[in-house]
């Protein structure tokens, strides 16, 4: 059986691994990785709209990886929509890199619940196995916590590199043309991150589970010398 200190450690560790499960879950299924201004070029070009007309001609999205909305403004009001990437957006978008963040997060998913599985593996015995014990419940800590951070650089590149919100901003857009005029990052993208995080506080609780402090005697043990002891 595992130590007092160390069955703390690892419970800890285990609840950390589910929190960590349940943020990427909630981070995929919500639509506000991302919120913007979108300026409608076309409408405000027709009117030769000055800085004070522009207000007239600024919406606004947010979107996530599977579904988001927009307010188009484009001089006759503000007209609500919302949108889903599957199945027809997503063509128009880096498919490519778009498929490759979500199973970069499913994995992540898949490794943080192996991490939970493993944790509490530890804390109710001592694996015979390396793999079973901290050295395997740090692999699994590592491999989910770097497919994370793959999944949130991959989402940032297909957002600066790629022109993200523009393209989504402007999909099924025959007359309109729409121009970004400021992205911000939101919450479910914060809570990958937060998420990533998490897996290297494991990795530190892993680390301190092996330290070997030394053990305090009781006056009760050193008491217990006896004259043989003392001889050698």
């Amino acid at each position: 059986m595992p130590g007092c200190f160390k069955k703390t450690l690892f419970a800890l560790a285990s609840l950390v691994s589910f929190v960590s499960f349940i943020l990427i879950v909630v981070a995929m299924g919500t639509p506000k990785w991302m919120t913007g201004k979108i300026l409608c070029k076309t409408g405000a070009d027709l009117v030769n709209a000055t800085d004070p007309e522009l207000v007239k001609f600024i919406g606004e999205i947010y979107y996530g990886l599977f579904r988001g909305g927009k307010i188009r403004q484009c001089g006759l009001g503000g007209r609500r929509s919302q949108f889903t990437i599957f199945p027809h957006m997503v063509k128009k978008l880096n498919t490519g890199l778009h498929m490759i963040i979500i199973m970069f997060l499913c994995v992540a998913i898949s490794f943080s619940l192996v991490s939970f599985g493993f944790c509490i593996l530890n804390t109710i015995k001592v694996p015979y196995r390396a793999i079973k014990g901290p050295a395997g419940v740090c692999i699994w800590n590592l491999i989910a916590g770097g497919f994370l951070v793959l999944a949130v650089t991959s989402f940032m590149a297909a957002v600066k590199l790629h022109h993200l919100t523009e393209r989504i901003a402007s999909f099924r857009e025959n007359v309109f043309q729409f121009v970004v005029l400021e992205e911000r990052f939101e919450d479910s993208f914060w809570l990958c991150v937060a998420s990533a995080t998490a897996h290297a506080v494991n990795l530190l609780l892993v680390a301190i589970s092996e330290i070997h402090f030394p053990k305090i005697k009781t006056k009760t043990e050193e008491a217990n010398v006896t004259a043989e002891d003392i001889m050698y």
